[in-house]
């Protein structure tokens, strides 16, 4: 399974502080693909590893395989986007979600849901069929009857209902790496994380094979594609 993967991804501003903290904390700059240095923090590099590969980012659309031609799912990208008008995400805390620290909401946001579940309705037609190894990997998980049935309908099983936005800060964690590492997680992020922001634009977000999880384009909230 080597093909290349996109996705839809929400990712603060380049010029949001959230930003450079979390690339920081990650090692990686999405948008031009540096590496950076992150903080003298004991095991960061290999605590942030998984997370570092995707970018920074909450997911809208998971990654898939395209069935179509890359400038149909752009085209759909940035007819959403333009559909989409911005608005108000409330402020951020980091927590521990299944094992992992991310960033998590402070509050319910009805208005980034509605984003996620038109970005995989809106790009359904477009994803090439789940390879059995790639059903049989997000099963190993252990799933729920509605988390199978988004298997089965969307390619994923953490969609719609069973969505929750999150902004990944490490991979899973033991409890004794967890005591460790989320004070110091709080403590770098706690200049921008409590401020609320503005969610103006949708990523799209591409994978090629070997390679990590690049920003491809920002299209802008409410903004008509140019004709």
């Amino acid at each position: 399974m080597n093909d290349p993967r996109a996705a839809l991804y929400y990712a603060p501003e380049p010029t949001d502080p959230l930003t450079r903290l979390a690339n920081s904390w990650l090692g990686r700059d999405p948008e031009t693909g540096a590496t950076l240095p992150q903080p003298d923090f004991p095991n960061l590099a290999e605590f942030t590893a998984e997370p570092r590969h995707y970018g920074f980012h909450a997911t809208l659309r998971p990654p898939m395989r395209l069935a179509a031609p890359w400038s149909d799912f752009a085209a759909a990208a940035q007819r959403l986007a333009a559909a989409t008008k911005p608005f108000d995400l409330p402020p951020l805390r980091v927590a521990c979600l299944d094992g992992f620290l991310a960033l998590l909401l402070t509050a319910p946001c009805p208005e980034i849901r509605a984003l996620a579940d038109d970005c995989v309705r809106a790009t359904e037609p477009l994803r090439a069929p789940s390879l059995p190894e790639e059903l049989a990997r997000r099963r190993a998980a252990g799933l729920t009857p509605y988390q199978e049935e988004m298997l089965q309908l969307w390619g994923y099983p953490y969609v719609m209902e069973s969505w929750q936005f999150h902004m990944t800060l490490t991979r899973r964690l033991t409890e004794p790496e967890r005591a460790r590492i989320q004070p110091l997680a709080e403590s770098h992020f706690a200049p921008a994380g409590a401020t609320p922001r503005r969610v103006e634009s949708l990523c799209l977000f591409t994978e090629r094979p070997g390679a990590p999880f690049l920003i491809a384009a920002r299209h802008r909230l409410g903004e008509t594609p140019p004709s």
